[in-house]
């Protein structure tokens, strides 16, 4: 161990903040377990109540035509194509109506960036779900709510304004990947650049609506820019305060343009460990038992996270990658009880 990985370590023990160089540095040189102790300490000394958090929802793909064409994604299809769809409201309900029967408190909606569905769409569809329904609407990724701002010539101040009243109450982190441009432009070169992005989430949070970040890992990005990502998160949080938890995933080559391979459990695990470490201003970390299957999110939760994210009544994304894991409510508190945390059911603003 060098001399300036032991001052690395214990700056943190003392739970003091890493600049950039000392988070690449860790994440580089500290093995598998050092970080793990320290994310687990950190998680500890936020949680000390023991208690891991899940939600009960259902993510709503709502169309699968995409103007953006990410070469990691194996989800979209192009307008014309006949796999190609779009829920019909009906459809939307029904899905809806079975996630309240099953305890549901959330639908994330989140679909491809459709050349044809714009402001009007969104918004005769959220007033007509919170006129049937008592639930949150945590909807619509920055890269959708950008398109549709362009699509109708406002500002994305604006376009918020107009969605927040048609009843989106809280935006998911998705389409971050990684918030670096050179790694953007490689794995998806329609989508939006990090600055819009980021643009979304502080526009959301001036209007007082909560948004989680994200991490989508393993494709083609350095050490590195991993800790860029995560310092960039980490100074927004400092701006806003507005992110209610940061979820870090691994691509899934499987039926993708970009193929390569799947990171590991041990890549995915350090990490998690870093993010808790150098994002010191997010409370919560969510473990990734959609891509990593129940044994590797319960080991998770020695690494830094305390929320075990959502049931998923239904998830489309990452099983056209040929990921299928799935558990229902019961099996995330049995996983939960097992590592000996105690299960608590949560809303989207960690409310239990």
């Amino acid at each position: 161990m060098t001399i300036d990985l032991k001052h690395i370590i214990n700056k943190v023990s003392k739970g003091k903040r890493l600049d950039p160089e000392e988070g690449l540095t860790l994440f580089r040189q500290g093995d598998l377990l050092t970080l793990g102790e320290l994310a687990n300490s950190i998680r500890r000394r936020l949680h000390a109540e023991r208690l891991v958090t899940f939600i009960v929802d259902r993510n709503i793909n709502y169309t699968n035509v995409c103007v953006n064409k990410c070469k990691f994604c194996a989800f979209y299809r192009e307008a014309g194509s006949a796999e190609a769809y779009l829920l019909s409201k009906e459809e939307i309900y029904t899905k809806i109506a079975e996630t309240i029967a099953l305890g549901g408190t959330q639908i994330l909606m989140q679909g491809g960036v459709h050349p044809d569905l714009g402001m009007e769409y969104f918004e005769d569809l959220f007033r007509s779900i919170k006129s049937r329904f008592t639930i949150q609407i945590h909807s619509l990724s920055p890269s959708e709510i950008t398109y549709v701002s362009k699509k109708a010539d406002i500002s994305i101040h604006q376009a918020l304004v107009r969605l927040k009243a048609a009843g989106l109450d809280s935006i998911p982190g998705g389409g971050a990947e990684i918030l670096v441009d050179r790694v953007r432009k490689k794995v998806s070169p329609n989508k939006i650049r990090w600055r819009q992005w980021v643009e979304v989430m502080r526009e959301a949070h001036k209007l007082g609506m909560p948004t989680t970040a994200t991490m989508m890992f393993g494709s083609l990005e350095t050490d590195k820019e991993i800790v860029e990502h995560l310092v960039r998160l980490r100074e927004i949080q400092d701006e806003t305060r507005g992110f209610t938890a940061f979820i870090p995933w691994t691509y899934q080559p499987g039926n993708t343009e970009l193929g390569g391979r799947a990171a590991t459990a041990i890549e995915y695990l350090k990490v998690l460990a870093l993010s808790r470490i150098m994002l010191d201003n997010f409370r919560n970390i969510q473990a990734s038992w959609v891509t990593q299957g129940a044994k590797i999110a319960q080991v998770a939760l020695e690494f830094g996270a305390n929320d075990f994210g959502s049931t998923m009544i239904e998830e489309n994304v990452v099983a056209a990658a040929g990921v299928t894991f799935r558990m229902d409510r019961q099996e995330i508190v049995n996983i939960i009880n097992d590592a000996g945390y105690i299960p608590a059911q949560r809303d989207t603003k960690y409310n239990i």
